[in-house]
C-alpha cells in the first residue's frame, strides 16, 4: 500500500493543478536557518532547512504548495522515494533499459533548459543600444491626443432626430471638417453636433493614443497622421463617422519605456543566440529508411 502513495501523492498534485489560484491560500516557507535540521531519515541522514529550500525549488508551483501543506506527508514521500532508489541503484536497474536511456534523456533535457534559462538572465544590453533603439524606431512611441466628433448613421442618435444614411452623415462630418479647418471653435462644434456622449461632455476630450493601443486601423491611420492643431478627415466606423483634431503629438520619452526596450533588446538577443545554436546542431548522414515513414521494429527481447 505505500508504494500507491507515490501515485495518489501525484494524482492529488494534478487534481489541485486545476484549482483556480485564487481559490488556493499562498502558503509561504517556514522562517527557519538554513541550518536547522528539519527531520532525520530512517538511515540517520539528517535533512536541513537549506536543503529542503533547494529542492524546494526545484519542484513546480503546485508541488510546492503541496510540500507546504501536507508537511509532514510530503517528508515521507521523499523519505520512500530516496530509499526506493537506493534499492534501485543497489539492483543497477539505473544501468538497464529503459531506465538507463530515460535517466539520459531526462538529464539531456533538464541541463538543455537550465543553459536556456541562464543563457536569457545572463544577455546583457548596453545603455547605448537601447538610445540607438529608441532613436531608430521612435515612432513606435508616438502619441496623440485628441478630440472628437462622432456623426452616427443608420439609427436614430435620440429621439427627435431623424436617423442619418451613411451618405447623409459622411456629408455633414464633411462640412463640420470644412468648418474646423476655416477656424471655426472645435469644441463648439463638438457640443452641437457629436453623438459620442461620453467625449462630447468632456469638450470633445477623446483620449490620448499609442501606437501599440488595439484601435481600428483607420483610426490609427487618421489620427497619428495628424500634426498638432491639424483635422482629419471623416473617418469611417461601421456605425458613424469620427472627425478628430490632434491636441498634442508627441513621443513617449526615452525614461518612460527603457524597460520596454531593454526587455526587447534582452529577447533578440537570447533569440540570435539561440537561432546561432540551432543552425549550428546539424544532423549529418541520416539513414533513408529511419526517414521512410514506416513503423519502428520493436525492440529485441532480452
Amino acid at each position: 500500500m505505500k508504494v500507491l502513495t507515490i501515485y495518489l501523492f501525484a494524482c492529488l498534485v494534478a487534481v489541485r493543478a486545476q484549482t483556480p489560484d485564487a481559490m488556493r491560500p499562498a502558503l509561504i516557507l517556514p522562517d527557519l536557518p538554513d541550518e536547522t535540521v528539519i527531520c532525520t531519515f530512517d538511515d540517520g541522514v539528517t535533512f536541513t532547512m537549506g536543503e529542503f529550500k533547494r529542492v524546494y525549488g526545484a519542484l513546480t508551483p503546485d508541488m510546492q504548495q503541496m510540500a507546504l501543506r501536507n508537511r509532514s506527508e510530503w517528508l515521507h514521500e521523499y523519505s520512500l522515494m530516496r530509499k526506493l532508489t537506493k534499492m534501485a541503484e543497489a539492483s543497477k536497474l539505473d544501468q538497464e533499459s529503459p531506465y538507463k536511456e530515460a535517466l539520459t534523456y531526462s538529464r539531456l533535457a533538464l541541463l538543455s533548459q537550465a543553459q536556456i534559462m541562464e543563457m536569457n538572465n545572463s544577455a546583457t544590453v548596453q545603455p547605448a543600444e537601447i538610445v540607438k533603439d529608441y532613436d531608430i524606431h521612435k515612432e513606435k512611441y508616438k502619441q496623440a491626443r485628441v478630440k472628437a466628433i462622432y456623426i452616427s448613421f443608420g439609427s436614430s442618435p435620440s429621439k427627435g432626430k431623424k436617423a442619418l444614411t451613411e451618405e447623409e452623415a459622411k456629408a455633414k462630418a464633411a462640412k463640420l471638417v470644412a468648418a474646423a479647418r476655416g477656424g471655426a471653435d472645435f469644441i463648439k462644434l463638438v457640443k452641437e453636433n457629436s453623438e459620442d456622449e461620453t467625449s462630447k461632455a468632456k469638450d470633445g476630450d477623446f483620449g490620448t493614443f499609442r501606437m501599440s493601443d488595439n484601435i481600428p486601423d483607420a483610426i490609427r491611420a487618421a489620427v497619428f497622421a495628424l500634426k498638432q492643431g491639424e483635422v482629419s478627415d471623416p473617418v469611417r466606423q461601421p456605425n458613424g463617422f469620427y472627425v478628430f483634431r490632434s491636441e498634442e503629438a508627441t513621443y513617449r520619452p526615452l525614461s518612460q519605456v527603457r524597460d520596454e526596450i531593454f526587455m526587447a533588446l534582452k529577447t533578440q538577443h537570447f533569440q540570435e543566440v539561440m537561432d546561432r545554436l540551432n543552425n549550428e546542431a546539424r544532423v549529418k548522414s541520416v539513414n533513408p529508411a529511419f526517414l521512410g515513414g514506416g513503423p519502428l521494429a520493436p525492440a529485441p527481447a532480452k
